[in-house]
């Protein structure tokens, strides 16, 4: 049997350091070339398809009033950059609201901080690094191994020339034989100046959003903007005129109207039911008339009502009118089909019967109940939608504390009513904890499986680990540069990505299961589980077991000494932290080069719309075919912060020149794909008022405390404890920070100031009674008087039309089949 000695290995001790230079500069250019192909491609195919497919790349813009007001796009292959580039702040806040403002703000704070942070990296700490040949920061835990950096700008700039042993020796003793120890120095001034320039940007642009906010919203009178979500509501007050002179009497204004929620859980389990039963008997009807007219009857046309409030564009890939018929869906003629229903003990006894008689029949069934229960009066339940007179007193009403007894009369601003949760509403206190915490358990023990899930992930940064498992592949590896490069950084950056992509789903479906009352509170709490996803299990663990001085056999070592010293930790990050410095540089030239320009493509929704197409049937599933796409920053924000933290943390060490720079394109080509999807290719439904901003500030000072702790353990290493207890102040500073912050700018955030109930809008003034944000965006009016459920705050299941068959389908000139065979009659 062959024995392999993993110390033989090119990243090893035994190895020269030109090796290791090598290894680094074509992982990184495999990684460019990889990228750059992979987005190229993307992109130009982008071009061709998109004055094509207007269906999907334009969706928002044919589909949206708001978005109608944006400037057309040119149909050139080009033409369309330089006008997308030109559209203000203020044309996106008016088309696209205060959440998309929000989002693409977060860019431009990241742009400018990254465009200072990179110029001093490159003018200042690379050519002190390259100067003074600082060979390990932090120094290896072996100083016979302190020359075999992974990091690629030395391999370069910063180290052409392996140490000597009098090196060696002097960088055992914290030292080297071109670095005195005042070059330290600029580690802990960058890191001041750096955490001061965050904070700063920080606070300008937040200052900013609220001045944009406060005018946004103090000049509305909508519906939404008047009401507030009452809570905790007494037994003794469970009723709308109770609850209305409650109100009235601490004179804060006059009652408009009072939605007492209600036990509907009744009613909403029977509309659901029906809109089951309702798509079963559509489907039924269009396996029995088949694509064409020749199985049509006038006993069908009279069964088969088209509903005039639906419309079927074009299909979402081909632009044919919106001619397009089922080819593959045969006529069956008067051959009805045939389903199977269960009877008898334990339902052990079946038969077929026919399907639209019997779906007929279970509807019409269905109609009689909900017409009954719809007369009934449900158990009050502790929650009521509020609306006052004015919005001043509902700002007065949510600002203050309207009852002496804790958790009870609990005042907060309401959700639009489109936006509310109804089948929450009726959940009690006990039950949104009780899903709370299990929904936090849950998260828990996913962190633990995705902890075991990185650990094979992280060892195929590292040959060593590979060798350690795998020594014929390590050293099968090591012979190729190109290959080794692939499985060492390819690999896991992808497997990686692919997690970013994939788990947020799980994390979507978590978020629904908590009890909220509202989208944007859903959306809002999927930001928080992604974000602490990809932090904690993609940063902060993949960083501890990504280093090369840990393989498996030492893991379960390094748990147990970490379990009892708190330092090991901290030396495991430090050291890590600059040995998978390449890794993270590889991992954003993948997400901006690589990856975005299919984000631009909708790859998913084009890769998933043929499945669709073959499993549409009725006319219902083609017109949810053609709905735009749905973008939800809770899929799309927490990446992009984890990116601006690896940017932050990495900003003072040796790789921060390439990662700044890579940092900066990612933001660069990010701000301008969401920009083109926000606007003109995708929706966005939540409503939260640029609520996303308030945790956009906690992540980054939560990445500026952890910047500034991984700086204090790297200069603790290096045994300069002096230098790293000056670091101390900063953190504190920091902490204080993060709480002034809190006091003074996220009450701006949450409510509206009473002064600015009298401001001018911010795009100038407008009509009496109306609003600019009423008139140029779908979350103003559109959203508080959308068909029956706008005017008021009530749950649909009251009050929608019960729904006939649909099955007529648009043709061209605008007629269903049914009106077209009436015409030929």
């Amino acid at each position: 049997m062959v024995e392999y000695n993993c110390s033989l290995l090119s990243n090893g001790e035994g190895k020269a350091q030109n090796n290791q230079k090598r290894q680094d500069q074509t992982a990184l250019y495999t990684q460019l070339v990889i990228s750059i192909a992979l987005g190229a491609g993307a992109f130009i195919t982008f071009c061709i398809l998109r004055p094509r497919w207007t269906g999907l790349y334009a969706a928002r813009k044919r589909q949206k009033n708001a978005a109608s007001k944006l400037p057309s796009l040119p149909d050139t292959f080009f033409g369309w950059i330089p006008v997308l580039y030109r559209i203000s702040e203020e044309q996106v806040l008016a088309s696209a609201g205060l959440d998309a403002y929000v989002f693409l703000s977060f860019f431009s704070m990241a742009i400018k901080y990254l465009a200072v942070t990179f110029f001093f990296a490159l003018v200042v700490i690379l050519p002190i690094n390259v100067h003074y040949r600082d060979y390990s920061f932090p120094p290896a835990a072996n100083p016979a191994a302190a020359g075999y950096s992974t990091n690629p700008s030395s391999s370069f700039l910063a180290r052409s020339v392996p140490p000597s042993h009098e090196d060696v020796a002097l960088m055992a003793e914290g030292g080297s034989k071109n670095s005195p120890s005042s070059v330290l120095w600029m580690y802990v001034v960058f890191t001041y100046l750096f955490s001061a320039l965050a904070m700063y940007i920080l606070v300008t642009t937040t200052q900013k959003i609220i001045n944009i906010r406060q005018e946004y919203l103090g000049s509305q009178t909508t519906v939404t903007d008047r009401t507030i979500r009452l809570s905790g509501i007494p037994p003794d007050l469970r009723d709308e005129a109770k609850i209305t002179e409650t109100i009235e009497q601490l004179e804060i204004g006059k009652v408009e109207s009072v939605i007492l929620c209600r036990d509907w859980k009744e009613l909403d389990d029977m509309i659901a039911q029906r809109l089951v039963f309702l798509r079963k008997l559509e489907e039924a009807w269009t396996v029995h008339l088949g694509s064409s007219r020749a199985g049509s009857t006038q006993a069908s046309r009279e069964r088969a009502q088209s509903r005039s409030a639906f419309r079927e564009d074009a299909p979402l890939l081909e632009d044919d009118g919106g001619n397009h018929e089922r080819s593959h869906v045969a006529s069956y003629g008067q051959d009805r089909p045939k389903t199977r229903i269960w009877y008898g003990f334990l339902g052990l006894q079946s038969r077929r019967v026919d399907a639209i008689d019997y779906f007929e029949e279970r509807l019409r069934r269905l109609d009689e109940k909900i017409k009954a229960a719809r007369d009934r009066t449900f158990t009050p339940m502790p929650l009521a939608f509020v609306t006052m007179d004015s919005v001043a007193a509902c700002q007065m009403a949510v600002q203050a504390t309207m009852d002496p007894i804790p958790l009870q009369l609990l005042a907060n601003p309401a959700p639009a009513p489109s936006d509310v949760i109804w089948q929450n509403t009726y959940l009690t206190r006990s039950s949104r904890i009780t899903r709370a915490w299990s929904v936090t358990l849950i998260i828990l023990i996913l962190t633990v499986f995705w902890t075991a899930l990185l650990v094979p992930i992280a060892g195929l940064v590292s040959i060593k680990s590979i060798c350690s498992v795998w020594p014929e592949l390590a050293f099968t590896l090591d012979s190729n540069p190109i290959s080794q490069s692939l499985v060492a950084s390819g690999l896991p950056t992808a497997l990686i990505s692919l997690l970013t992509v994939l788990v947020p789903y799980l994390y979507y479906w978590l978020s629904t299961q908590q009890g909220m009352l509202s989208q944007g509170e859903v959306e809002m709490s999927l930001i928080s589980k992604n974000f602490f996803f990809t932090f904690f299990n993609l940063f902060v663990l993949f960083t501890i077991f990504g280093t090369a001085s840990i393989s498996y056999s030492k893991i379960n070592d390094t748990l147990a000494g970490a379990s009892k010293d708190a330092s090991e930790i901290a030396r495991k990050l430090a050291t890590s932290l600059q040995d998978l410095d390449y890794f993270y540089i590889n991992l954003i030239i993948l997400q901006a080069l690589g990856l975005f320009p299919f984000r631009l493509l909708e790859f998913g929704s084009v890769a998933l719309y043929p499945i669709s197409l073959m499993g549409a049937k009725t006319p219902r599933d083609y017109a949810e075919l053609v709905q735009p796409p749905v973008f939800s920053y809770g899929f799309y924000l927490p990446q992009t912060l984890l990116i601006f933290v690896i940017c932050t943390v990495y900003s003072v060490l040796q790789s921060s020149w390439l990662i700044l720079f890579f940092g900066l394109v990612y933001f660069l080509i990010g701000s301008f794909i969401y920009k083109y999807q926000l606007l003109y290719a995708m929706d966005h439904r939540q409503h939260s008022t640029g609520q996303a901003w308030l945790i956009i500030c906690n992540c980054v000072v939560v990445g500026l405390l952890f910047f500034e702790i991984a700086m204090a353990g790297l200069l603790a290493l290096r045994t300069a404890f002096y230098r790293s207890v000056l670091i101390i102040p900063l953190l504190a500073g920091t902490v204080w920070f993060n709480i002034f912050f809190r006091r003074t700018y996220v009450p701006l955030m949450k409510f509206i100031a009473l002064r600015s109930l009298h401001s001018k809008p911010p795009f100038g003034d407008i009509s009496p009674g109306e609003s600019r944000y009423e008139l140029d965006t779908d979350r103003g009016r559109a959203v508080d008087e959308d068909d029956e459920t706008g005017l008021r705050y009530i749950n649909p299941s009251l009050i929608i039309p019960l729904e006939e068959v649909w099955l007529a389908k648009s043709r061209a000139n605008g007629t269903t089949h049914r009106e077209q065979e009436e015409q030929d009659v």
